[in-house]
C-alpha cells in the first residue's frame, strides 16, 4: 500500500493596514516554592501612521505568544492622535509612574527629535516634525511610552 501525506492548504495571510513596532521583550521571573518560573513580556506599539496608535502588553510563557497578546491588546486600545498637518496641535506634558514626558510641536520639515521609546511612538502615530524630551527619572522603555501615549490623549483638537 502506497501512503500519501495529505498537504494541508497554507492559509493566506492577512495583511493588516497597521505597522508595528516591538519596543521590549523582557524575561520575568515569579519565584515559587519550586524555584523560579520564567516569562516574557512584550511591549508593542501599533499605528496606522496617520493618526492612529496604540500601546499593548503581553506576558505569556513563549516570546511567540506574548507576542500576540500584546498585539491583541494594543488593537484594543487604538485611539485617534489630533494633529495639525504633520505636527501636534499643542505643548503637552503628561506622567505615567516615574516617567515624565514632554511634547512640543515643530515646524513643518524640521523632523522629529525624540529618542527611544518615545520616538516609536510618534512615529507610529504619524507625527514627522515634533521634539520630545524624558524629564522623569527613569530609564524604562515601558513607562516612558505609556508616558508618551497619555500626553498624545491629552491633546485638544
Amino acid at each position: 500500500m502506497e501512503q500519501r501525506r495529505q498537504h494541508r492548504a497554507k492559509r493566506p495571510e492577512i495583511k493588516s493596514e497597521y505597522k508595528e513596532k516591538t519596543i521590549d521583550i523582557r524575561r520575568v521571573t515569579r519565584v515559587v516554592k519550586g524555584g523560579k518560573r520564567f516569562s516574557f513580556r512584550t511591549t508593542i506599539v501599533l499605528g496606522n501612521e496617520k493618526g492612529l496608535v496604540g500601546i499593548g502588553m503581553g506576558k505569556a510563557a513563549d516570546v511567540a505568544k506574548s507576542i500576540e497578546k500584546a498585539r491583541n491588546q494594543a488593537k484594543k486600545k487604538l485611539f485617534k492622535v489630533p494633529m495639525k498637518d504633520t505636527t501636534i496641535a499643542h505643548e503637552t506634558l503628561a506622567k505615567s509612574s516615574a516617567a515624565r514626558v514632554l511634547l512640543k510641536p515643530a515646524k513643518k520639515g524640521s523632523g522629529l527629535k525624540a529618542g527611544g521609546a518615545v520616538r516609536t511612538v510618534l512615529l507610529m502615530a504619524g507625527v514627522r516634525d515634533a521634539t520630545a524630551k524624558c524629564i522623569g527619572r527613569t530609564k524604562n522603555k515601558l513607562t516612558n511610552a505609556f508616558a508618551t501615549i497619555e500626553a498624545l490623549k491629552s491633546i485638544k483638537s
